[in-house]
């Protein structure tokens, strides 16, 4: 059964001709008396009294009121997707890491409420993994996490790169690493560290680099806040490692201090961490989310 044979359909039994269906519809009456023919065959009853005034059958009849309702959700759909392509949707949906929401996006935000001030932002700071997590689920339409790739391997996926950042140490200002410009590793592991909860992705970052040292990382709290990390840290001993983005409101902190790391042993890269943009192709075809992630990538020099 095709939208076309309940369009036919509908078109003679309103106007009780074929005749006029076809006037009525565009097409050909030997194309409508086709499309009546194949739908009677699809269902296994005739529906229409062949005579003068083309009447209904009682299959007919029955059918009527259904072809009326599916046509008009059909018009509705093709409506819905007509806006969907010319940039009318309700609302544009963002998950992006926290330090990201706080220091990045309110620029892009401004500029693409202006252009498109019809269009709802909702924007959701969230973990990396998490963010990955809801934009595969289509509860948002693109995320700025740090790169995941065993979480973007999908071919749908689009994933543009933004900007890659070291890792520092946060202490306290009267922390024993404060009498280091440049902590090595080997100070790193003796102290106690907060850390991000499971789901955001410097907690694998970090676990992963000491995993490569053989070094064991001594996990005392978890939090996903930056404010908790910098009250926690400022008590005592406790230590974390963060990328410079969560520490630009610690650097006015008297009461906090941030040194660097050394170059990491056995020949391991720098600790960094890489932010990326992803969304999906087909997003990328609705023109509010299009200009959304254009406005990142223009803006992303800045970053």
């Amino acid at each position: 059964m095709r939208i076309e044979q309940l369009e036919a359909f509908l078109a003679v039994a309103e106007t009780g001709n074929f005749g006029q269906a076809a006037r009525h519809c565009g097409l050909t009456q030997s194309t409508i008396s086709r499309q009546i023919q194949s739908l009677e065959t699809d269902l296994g009853l005739p529906l229409f009294h062949r005579t003068n005034q083309v009447k209904l059958t009682v299959a007919g009849d029955k059918l009527l009121p259904k072809a009326k309702k599916i046509c008009q959700e059909w018009q509705t759909i093709i409506g819905e997707i007509t806006e969907l392509k010319m940039g009318k949707q309700p609302e544009l949906c963002v998950a992006a890491i926290h330090s990201v929401c706080s220091y990045h996006l309110p620029p892009v935000l401004q500029l693409f409420c202006r252009n498109y001030p019809d269009v709802q932002l909702r924007v959701t700071a969230l973990g990396s993994d998490r963010a990955l997590k809801v934009l595969r689920d289509g509860l948002v339409d693109l995320a700025i996490v740090m790169h995941n790739r065993y979480l973007t391997t999908s071919p749908e996926m689009i994933v543009q790169p933004l900007y890659e950042e070291r890792i520092e140490v946060l202490m306290a200002a009267d922390h024993p690493l404060t009498k280091y410009q440049v902590v090595n590793w080997s100070e790193v592991i003796k102290y106690p560290q907060v850390v991000f909860k499971d789901g955001y992705g410097m907690q694998r970052l970090v676990q992963d680099y000491f995993n490569k040292q053989n070094a064991s990382l001594k996990i005392v709290m978890e939090l996903n806040t930056l404010d908790a990390f910098r009250g926690v840290v400022r008590q005592g001993e406790i230590i974390a490692l963060l990328p410079q983005t969560a520490l630009l409101e610690a650097k006015h902190d008297p009461l906090l201090a941030i040194r660097s790391l050394a170059e990491l042993p056995n020949g391991l890269d720098a600790l960094k961490r890489q932010v990326v943009l992803v969304t999906t192709k087909d997003r990328l075809q609705i023109p509010p989310i299009a200009h959304f992630c254009e406005l990142v990538l223009q803006l992303k020099t800045n970053l």
